[in-house]
């Protein structure tokens, strides 16, 4: 493991995941960590946006894509360099879903696993760097796509998959790839007029 896990990261972990939980919160995290249903959700984006702006709005959204894309190779590149052990492998007493049931490690759980994939988050940099691009490419839509990364990155700890230093971590980097995919945009805009949507 590349570093040891600090005391208030490994303490608001333990607040999130095994104190501050309900049942209902039990049954929507699952479905904000779910990839396929942001996937179903941003379908359903492309389509409402291609019917009230035309199909030139097709090609922000392979802008989006692009960026997710960058966004995900990316933090898997960093992931397998530096091995952190997720929390739901390492600490006694997590709660996590397996096979859509909820489980927790008992407290006498030792951790048998020696590299991991949870230093950054993939998921927080992914939807972050959605939803800044998102904001970005459609002003009117104000700040609101940002309680996506929010939301996300709350049901990764929730989930035992994350701790808080690593979805911080995926922001940032969701942050940093957003930045950079729209320069690039603009720039390709620029010298091509024609890519502007209408």
């Amino acid at each position: 493991m590349f570093f040891s896990t600090p005391a208030p990261d490994l303490h608001l972990f333990l607040l999130i995941n095994q104190h501050w939980h309900c049942a209902l919160l039990d049954t929507v995290m699952p479905l904000f960590s779910s990839m396929a249903v942001l996937m179903v959700l941003l379908v359903a984006a492309v389509g409402l946006a291609v019917l009230k702006g035309g199909r030139r709005q097709l090609l922000l959204f392979l802008v989006l894509l692009v960026g997710m894309g960058v966004s995900d190779f990316s933090t898997n590149l960093v992931k397998h360099q530096i091995h952190r052990v997720r929390p739901l492998n390492e600490v006694a007493g997590t709660r996590y879903v397996e096979n859509g049931e909820w489980r927790t490690r008992p407290d006498t759980f030792v951790r048998t696993k020696e590299n991991g994939t949870s230093y950054p988050s993939g998921h927080a940099a992914n939807t972050m760097t959605l939803a800044l691009l998102a904001v970005l490419l459609w002003p009117k839509l104000r700040l609101w796509p940002l309680l996506v990364p929010l939301v996300t990155g709350y049901s990764r700890l929730y989930l035992g998959k994350h701790y808080p230093t690593d979805v911080l971590a995926g922001w940032l980097w969701g942050v940093v790839v957003a930045g950079l995919v729209w320069l690039l945009w603009k720039e390709l805009t620029r010298r091509f007029p024609a890519l502007r949507p209408e």
